[in-house]
């Protein structure tokens, strides 16, 4: 005679504030890039393709693939409006879809992609599962107490799932700077110490021209260099590793990478970028489901004596949160 087994398991909730601040990052970092571009940067001729937008296969089902070329930048500003609604915030289960369909295009679409449009299409299609079962308006507010209860079966699977994609992205992001670090070794001016200077000065890739003059200054003695090149290698393995430490080491690697990458955008002006490793950042050194470290909430005035605090943020500590789960 064969009974049923069933074990109860504590599962994250996966909808945080954290994750949704995440999101912003990253449609932030393409809307950026599609606002501030003109259509034939973006879409132009590369030495070794043709002309973009590539529309060859599957990729005709692109977004700048489903009309003519002469009709890019009507494309392009919708996509645009499309990443802003994202942005906001609002209703993350009706926005992840578009999002990951605009950001796929982009980078499957334009002749210039970088590395961040890459993360950017990855990072949005694995985080659908868990923008679908968000059951917030916005995705900056906390969960309320009638959706942590997981009474359905449906809504159970759907809890399980979320945190699952979760840790998906937390390992895919890892697997990113574990692959960066590790490859910076293989060539010999990291290995040496001395590639920050190359990368400094390079002509396509270097230092504005207001930010030359320092890092001349920097970057004039060796070990100077050999701890600025060095630095970016032990801090994104030690990313690769960070879900093996505990909650406060990873609080530090954040605020780490948060420089690192800000620094890469002052150096080499790749915003784009930086917003989008920022969100891929704050998913992967925060646990599932985190908040913000404090969230505002406003008064209302009660009674005439109470105007004057109307209005008023108060701070609020708000950690992730879990609910008993049945399997």
């Amino acid at each position: 005679m064969m009974r049923n087994l069933a074990a109860s398991v504590r599962v994250p909730l996966a909808w945080g504030a954290c994750y949704g601040l995440a999101r912003t990052f990253i449609a932030l970092g393409t809307a950026g890039t599609l606002a501030l571009s003109s259509s034939d940067s973006l879409f132009g001729l590369v030495s070794t393709r043709p002309k973009a937008p590539y529309c060859a296969g599957i990729q005709r089902l692109d977004a700048f693939c489903v009309t003519s070329s002469s009709h890019l930048d009507v494309v392009r500003w919708a996509c645009v409006a499309v990443l802003l609604v994202t942005a906001s915030g609002w209703r993350p289960r009706l926005t992840c879809i578009p999002h990951w369909y605009v950001a796929a295009s982009f980078y499957t679409s334009s002749s210039i992609p970088d590395g961040g449009d890459q993360v950017a299409s990855v990072l949005t299609l694995l985080l659908i599962p868990v923008a679908l079962g968000d059951p917030r308006r916005w995705h900056w507010q906390r969960l309320s107490s009638s959706a942590d209860e997981t009474s359905s079966e449906l809504r159970r699977w759907t809890t399980v799932g979320a945190a699952c994609f979760t840790f998906a992205v937390q390992l895919q992001v890892a697997g990113i700077y574990f692959q960066s670090s590790i490859a910076k070794l293989s060539h010999q001016e990291w290995a040496d110490g001395t590639a920050m200077y190359y990368w400094a000065f390079d002509p396509s890739f270097g230092a504005s021209s207001w930010l030359s003059p320092v890092l001349r200054v920097i970057t004039g003695w060796g070990p100077t260099v050999t701890f600025l090149t060095w630095v970016p290698i032990a801090l994104e393995f030690a990313l690769a590793i960070s879900l093996l430490m505990s909650r406060r080491a990873r609080l530090f690697l954040l605020a780490g990478g948060l420089t690192l990458h800000l620094m890469i955008g002052l150096v080499m002006g790749l915003w784009s970028f930086v917003l989008v490793m920022w969100g891929a950042l704050l998913i992967l050194c925060n646990p599932i489901g985190a908040s913000l470290p404090w969230r505002i909430s406003h008064r209302r005035a009660m009674a005439a004596g109470e105007n004057e605090t109307a209005g008023k943020g108060t701070m609020d500590t708000a950690d992730e949160r879990s609910t008993e789960v049945t399997v």
